[in-house]
């Protein structure tokens, strides 16, 4: 049990982030061409991981390539997860991949995690839009599939992964969102205020305050890998909207995580003023 719980303690940043307070405003599920702003091919962003004084492991986070299909245009992300090999008794590697819409929605997604060696757990959504359904498979070791299911939507959803640019593309709408989430085949709800705060933030990756904006959400709902209850973030200010830092809360704790490393073209922290 010790083992699962850090494992969910590492993993809960992927899990951030329809309207909460008024109507839907999700492009509908068919062909489009958006521009989003936050999302950069070649993108490469690097977290730190720490529950209290230790530190966890590290999340990176890549924006691989775009995608073109007769339907849509969309983006494919990938997280890669691992425990530090400093941590004792614990070794957890976990990998998400995303097909992410242009209006930035879910189209595809595929999670596995490895907690005993030489086996790894995972489960994979086609989102079928046309038909309102999510197909879906669950096994081991990419091809021993031991479970088919279909989960009817309404709507377009997010998953584990897609939630992260969600939120990066939405940090400036000043708006509350109930987002249709996809997570451990269930469809539940994530809810962000995107309030448009601006702050400072301290990181150790530069020697200056970052100009960020905060927001927060609420959780109804145990995430893949623990997330639970009430989070915060803080984004870049500016139009990469860039993950600076987090605090969320998982079945242990509290755990925060913090950039450390970045790849994108042209981009640094934004210095506070003043």
């Amino acid at each position: 049990m010790y083992h699962s719980l850090r494992c969910e303690a590492l993993c809960g940043w992927l899990v951030l982030g329809v309207v909460w307070s008024g109507s839907g405003s999700f492009a509908s599920a068919q062909a489009t061409d958006a521009r989003p702003t936050a999302i950069a091919v070649g993108e490469e962003l690097v977290y730190n991981v720490r529950y209290s004084f230790f530190d966890l492991g590290q999340v990176k986070i890549q924006t691989v390539k775009d995608t073109r299909t007769r339907e849509y245009h969309a983006y494919n992300g990938r997280a890669d997860i691992a425990s530090y090999a400093s941590v004792p008794f614990v070794h957890v590697r976990a990998v998400f991949e995303s097909i992410i819409d242009s209006a930035v929605f879910s189209r595809w997604f595929m999670g596995k995690s490895q907690e005993e060696e030489n086996r790894w757990d995972f489960a994979r959504y086609d989102f079928d839009y046309g038909r309102g359904r999510v197909l879906m498979e669950v096994g081991r070791n990419d091809s021993m599939i031991s479970r088919r299911d279909t989960l009817a939507v309404t709507s377009p959803c997010q998953d584990g992964l897609s939630l992260f640019f969600f939120a990066r593309e939405h940090l400036f709408s000043n708006r509350k969102y109930a987002i249709p989430t996809i997570i451990k085949e269930q469809n539940v709800t994530t809810y962000i205020d995107f309030k448009n705060e601006r702050e400072t933030a301290e990181i150790d990756a530069v020697d200056y305050p970052v100009d960020v904006v905060r927001f927060e959400g609420t959780a109804d709902f145990v995430g893949f890998f623990g997330l639970t209850g009430d989070f915060e973030g803080w984004f870049s200010n500016d139009d990469a909207r860039v993950p600076i830092t987090a605090k969320l809360k998982v079945i242990i704790g509290s755990v925060t995580v913090e950039l450390v490393s970045w790849k994108r073209a042209g981009w640094t922290p934004p210095r506070a003023k003043g």
